[in-house]
C-alpha cells in the first residue's frame, strides 16, 4: 500500500465517519427525550473516540484532514437525511430503519478498515503500535447493538396492521365482524 493510497483509504473512512456522527446527532436530537436518545448518544462517544484513533493514524502518516471529503461527506447525510425523514412518530418508523441501516453497514466498513490496516502493519511502520483487534471487538459490538435496534425497528415497522375482518361459517357467509388483536372483542353483523 503506497503512502498515497494509504492516505485515500484513512481520508476515506474519516469522511464516513463525519457523516457517521452527523447522521447520529440528528437521531440524538429527533428521539429527544425518548430511549433512543442514550442508545444513540453512547453510540455517538464510541464513534466520536473511533473518529479520534483515526485522526491519530492520519496524523502518524503525515497526512491532513480533506477538508473536500469532509464536505462532501457532511453534503451525503443531509441528501440522506431527506431519504431517511426520521421522526418519533409510528407513522415514520421506516426513517428510523433506513438510519440504523445505513450506520450498520458503515459500522461493518470501520471493522474492515481496521482489519486492514492491522494487516497493513506489518509492512507500514507508522501503523504500529494501534491495538486493531480491540478496535474490530468494539466494532463488532456496534454492529451487534445497532442490529438489535434494526431488527426491533423492522418488527415494528412490517407488523401487520390491526383491521377489521370477518369469521366466516362454513357456507361463507359473514357470521361474525372482530377486529384483528383486540383480545377476543367481537361484534355481530
Amino acid at each position: 500500500m503506497s503512502n498515497q493510497n494509504l492516505t485515500t483509504y484513512l481520508k476515506d473512512h474519516h469522511a464516513g465517519s463525519v457523516a457517521a456522527l452527523e447522521l447520529v446527532d440528528h437521531l440524538i436530537e429527533t428521539f429527544d427525550g425518548k430511549s433512543l436518545e442514550q442508545f444513540f448518544k453512547n453510540l455517538r462517544k464510541e464513534i466520536d473516540a473511533d473518529q479520534r484513533n483515526l485522526q491519530e493514524l492520519l496524523k502518524k502518516v503525515d497526512a491532513k484532514e480533506s477538508a473536500v471529503r469532509k464536505a462532501g461527506a457532511w453534503m451525503a447525510e443531509k441528501f440522506a437525511r431527506m431519504k431517511v425523514r426520521v421522526s418519533d412518530s409510528e407513522k415514520d418508523q421506516m426513517g428510523l430503519l433506513d438510519a440504523l441501516e445505513a450506520l450498520l453497514i458503515g459500522i461493518t466498513g470501520k471493522e474492515a478498515l481496521w482489519s486492514a490496516l492491522e494487516a497493513a502493519s506489518e509492512n507500514v511502520a507508522s501503523l504500529h503500535g494501534v491495538d486493531y483487534a480491540r478496535l474490530q471487538q468494539r466494532a463488532r459490538e456496534q454492529c451487534d447493538l445497532v442490529d438489535a435496534k434494526r431488527l426491533e425497528s423492522a418488527r415494528e415497522v412490517f407488523k401487520t396492521e390491526r383491521t377489521w375482518g370477518y369469521v366466516f361459517c362454513c357456507s361463507r357467509v359473514p357470521v361474525e365482524r372482530v377486529r384483528d388483536g383486540a383480545q377476543g372483542r367481537v361484534e355481530r353483523t
